[in-house]
């Protein structure tokens, strides 16, 4: 059988050499070869070093979830190249594990700083908003004026009249949000934080208990959006959704002006400082 035709036992393999016996407690006999012993990752994986020697050579069949999860713990896997093994041993990713972000890096917000002119925002899978630039802050919303649990784009549409009453068409934006929220959240595997703020919004909002029973998914990742500012009156916005490389819990969300007279009031917005 051909690296090729093998690729999940040729990236064991070169996993496995990676990796320093010392940092594992297994330093000691004299090794031909660099990494860790078959034997030793199994252990490490808790399987039985025999399953493991067929999988790096091809043999015994497809492995579990499971059995690849232990792998990828024993082999001290990133995230990446965990999402790598579960494609080669079952032919898609793993199954989508929530993780709660309350910050983003440095590197991440000068992309938002970048941006002077258009607003910018970074949301997790449940849509908190956690960065924003300047920008974001004249024409949205003044995220760092608000609690961090109201910074969360449903609570704002649903609770904040403010926000409501900026909204055009409240109630075609509102139905676009829902389904994208349902699609993202679900799509992260954030079961539990999707209920708690379901239920907490349906208490606090029938629009939203209505919109939710729906069961609408949106998909879509841009759009067209027509703000009314409190002090710059009608504001022309295109939005365009974008992932976030190595992030998968996060997204980025920037706004462009879409008409040469948004393109001036939001210059005014944001040179008001």
């Amino acid at each position: 059988m051909t690296e090729m035709e093998n690729a999940l036992g040729t990236f064991l393999r070169d996993r496995r050499m990676r990796l320093d016996p010392s940092a594992f407690g297994f330093a000691g006999s004299r090794r031909r070869t660099p990494g860790l012993r078959r034997e030793e990752v199994a252990q490490r994986a808790n399987i039985s070093p025999t399953w493991y020697t067929w999988l790096e050579q091809g043999r015994g069949g497809a492995p579990s979830a499971d059995v690849l999860n232990r792998i990828a713990r024993g082999l001290m896997l990133t995230e990446p190249e965990r999402e790598h093994l579960f494609v080669l041993g079952l032919g898609r990713p793993p199954e989508a594990h929530y993780t709660r972000s309350d910050e983003v890096t440095p590197r991440l917000q000068r992309v938002l700083d970048s941006m002077p002119m258009s607003p910018a925002i970074i949301k997790t899978s449940t849509w908190d908003v956690i960065a924003w630039n300047n920008a974001a802050t004249k024409v949205l919303t003044d995220y760092g004026s608000l609690p961090r649990e109201q910074r969360n784009i449903l609570r704002l549409m649903f609770t904040n009249s403010g926000i409501k009453a900026a909204q055009e068409d409240w109630l075609s934006v509102a139905r676009y949000v829902v389904g994208a929220f349902r699609a993202d959240a679900m799509r992260a595997g954030a079961g539990t934080e999707i209920t708690r703020l379901v239920d907490e919004l349906s208490r606090l909002s029938p629009e939203f208990e209505t919109l939710w029973r729906d069961n609408n998914v949106a998909g879509r990742a841009d759009g067209f959006k027509r703000l009314h500012h409190r002090t710059q009156g009608l504001l022309e916005l295109e939005f365009s959704s974008f992932a976030i490389e190595g992030r998968p819990d996060l997204g980025m969300l920037v706004y462009n002006s879409a008409s040469a007279e948004t393109s001036r009031r939001i210059e005014l917005l944001v040179s008001a400082d």
